[in-house]
C-alpha cells in the first residue's frame, strides 16, 4: 500500500448525492467513478498495487467503511476506493482486497493521511508485507490477505529484476539512488505507477538510509 492523494469528485457524484433516495446502487455513472478513482491511484490497487484499469470487470469499487456497517458513507468520496478484483471466483484463500475484504473492518484508510499507512508497512526479500504493529499485522493478513501467494511472488519478481538492473549499471551513489526513488515514487512522472512499486520504494529508502 501506498497513501492515495484524492482529487475532485465526479460532479455526477456530488450532483447524485443531493437527490432524494440517492445510494451507491442507483448511482448510474459508476463509469466516471472508476476514471476517477483509476487516476488518483495512478492505475493501481488501493491494497496490493496490482494494475488496475477503469473497466467493469478490470477494478472493483471499493468502499473502505463497508456499506453494510456505515450506510451514511456509502456516497462518500473520501470512503471510496478502486481495488483490483482480487481473484473473485477463486477459493477464499486466494482471494485478497476488496474481494477478500467483504463487509469486514480495516482499520486504515490508505486514502486518509492521517493513517499513515506507509510508516505501518515494511516489505520483506521473500516477497512479503508485514506491519510492526501486530493488529494490523494480522489485518494485512486476514481481513485483506496481502501474503496471498501471487502477490508475494509478484512483488518478489519486481523487487529481484530492480536489483538485477541496479547490479548492472554498477552504480549505488546516492545520487543514483535518489534518482530511482524519484521514478519509482512517481515523482518525474506524472502518469501510471509501475505496479507493486512500492517494494521498490521501500527497499531504495533503506538503501539510501546505509549509503
Amino acid at each position: 500500500m501506498r497513501t492515495i492523494r484524492k482529487s475532485r469528485e465526479p460532479a455526477s457524484l456530488a450532483q447524485h448525492r443531493c437527490a432524494p433516495h440517492a445510494d451507491f446502487d442507483n448511482y448510474a455513472d459508476k463509469d466516471a467513478l472508476r476514471i476517477a478513482l483509476a487516476a488518483e491511484q495512478r492505475g493501481l490497487c488501493c491494497y496490493c498495487l496490482a494494475r488496475i484499469r477503469p473497466e467493469t470487470g478490470a477494478m472493483k469499487i471499493e468502499h473502505w467503511h463497508s456499506r453494510h456497517s456505515f450506510p451514511a458513507e456509502q456516497l462518500d468520496y473520501q470512503n471510496l476506493l478502486g481495488s483490483c478484483p482480487g481473484e473473485e471466483g477463486r477459493p477464499p484463500h486466494q482471494q485478497h482486497c476488496d474481494t477478500k475484504k467483504g463487509n469486514a473492518r480495516f482499520s486504515r484508510n490508505p486514502a486518509n493521511p492521517a493513517h499513515r499507512i506507509e510508516n505501518f508497512i515494511r516489505f520483506v526479500g521473500d516477497g512479503r508485507i508485514v506491519s510492526g504493529d501486530r493488529a494490523f499485522d494480522a489485518e494485512l493478513n486476514e481481513v485483506l490477505n496481502l501474503n496471498a501467494a501471487v502477490l508475494k511472488n509478484n512483488r518478489k519478481a519486481v523487487l529481484d529484476a530492480f536489483k538485477s538492473a541496479l547490479a548492472k549499471r554498477g552504480d549505488l551513489r546516492r545520487i543514483t539512488l535518489e534518482r530511482w526513488l524519484r521514478d519509482w515514487n512517481g515523482e518525474s512522472d506524472p502518469n501510471e505507477l509501475q505496479p507493486f512499486c512500492q517494494v521498490v520504494v521501500y527497499w531504495l529508502r533503506k538503501r539510501m538510509a546505509r549509503v
